[in-house]
């Protein structure tokens, strides 16, 4: 449904009198399958807005080629449009209107008769729990309220594919479940979801497929489950005072058990081992034998963040 190769966008920004080029989106290869959910995870500033934005038509690529359902975006932009949804991060509501006009409003904007775009209507605020509230004003909803209503926006036309930026920011947890439980009927319903989002949970329950997006460029991509083999053993994250991180980081480097350390920027030590289990009663005894204070120790199996701290050097929660 969706394929790109070498995709690229840069931007000038002005810094006092000089000029200088951001390069936001490097080079972008993409593959997503026809009625999957596909996620795009990374930091804020990763190039995923950009990258979304481009294959929705909103701004013109400076390189490559992408394909969407079927329609060459920079040969025949308008038949992409017609095959695609897109709801952005916030904003697609008017205030003073009720969900109802909005919806057959959209309809409406893509040429749909009134009495079909009625029905559409009546059937987008049943699927989306929103019957009670039709006739308020919008300035009346909560944030998840509000937000289904934009995502109804998005898919009023009975797209291919719906493209979703950042869908759950700023919502509560029950919000969020909901949105998750609305994204899953879409794909359900045959939909092809493209979603962005720099929410490790998000992307590790929702996605069939993510690629790990840094710097403009893409550093990992397969199913969340691929992604986290690739880091083999267990983790263990020590809690430790700043003052003796340093220390406890040249006592632990050293250990056979020890593939890998990385420095946890509030204090403590993350560390990469076979077994958890075997690995940290040796810690514990290598560090009160140093007589180095700990705070806390913790095994954790490999998450997505540790993926993108392998591909990036960082930590995800930490950018």
């Amino acid at each position: 449904m969706i394929e790109t190769r070498g995709l690229r966008k840069s931007f000038r920004s002005r810094a006092g009198r000089e000029t200088k080029t951001v390069d936001a989106v490097r080079g972008v290869n993409l593959d997503v399958a026809e009625g999957e959910i596909f996620g795009f995870l990374g930091p804020n500033g990763a190039g995923k807005t950009t990258t979304l934005r481009m294959l929705a038509t909103l701004i013109e690529p400076d390189g490559g080629q992408a394909t969407i359902a079927g329609a060459d975006l920079r040969k025949d932009p308008s038949g992409v449009r017609r095959r695609i949804g897109y709801v952005p991060q916030g904003g697609s509501t008017w205030d003073e209107s009720s969900a109802r006009e909005e919806l057959v409003l959209q309809a409406r904007l893509y040429g749909i008769t009134k009495a079909d775009a009625l029905r559409r209507a009546a059937r987008a605020l049943d699927a989306f729990q929103l019957s009670e509230y039709a006739d308020r004003k919008c300035k009346t909803y909560s944030g998840g309220q509000r937000r289904r209503v934009e995502i109804a926006l998005g898919i009023i036309h009975e797209p291919k594919i719906v493209f979703l930026d950042e869908p759950t920011t700023g919502l509560d947890p029950q919000s969020r479940a909901h949105m998750w439980d609305e994204i899953r009927r879409l794909r359900t319903e045959g939909m092809t979801v493209f979603i962005t989002t720099h929410y490790l949970d998000e992307a590790d329950a929702l996605c069939d497929r993510i690629a790990i997006m840094d710097h403009g460029e893409i550093v990992a991509e397969g199913t969340p489950a691929e992604l986290k083999r690739e880091i083999s053993g267990e983790v263990v994250i020590v809690g430790l005072d700043a003052a003796t991180t340093p220390q406890a980081a040249e006592l632990l480097d050293t250990e056979a058990y020890v593939t890998k350390l990385e420095t946890v920027d509030e204090g403590g030590l993350r560390l990469y081992v076979d077994e958890g289990a075997v690995a940290i009663p040796q810690v514990l005894r290598r560090l009160d034998h140093a007589g180095l204070e700990l705070r806390s120790i913790e095994l954790h199996r490999p998450s997505l963040d540790d993926v993108f701290l392998t591909k990036t050097g960082r930590s995800l929660r930490e950018s």
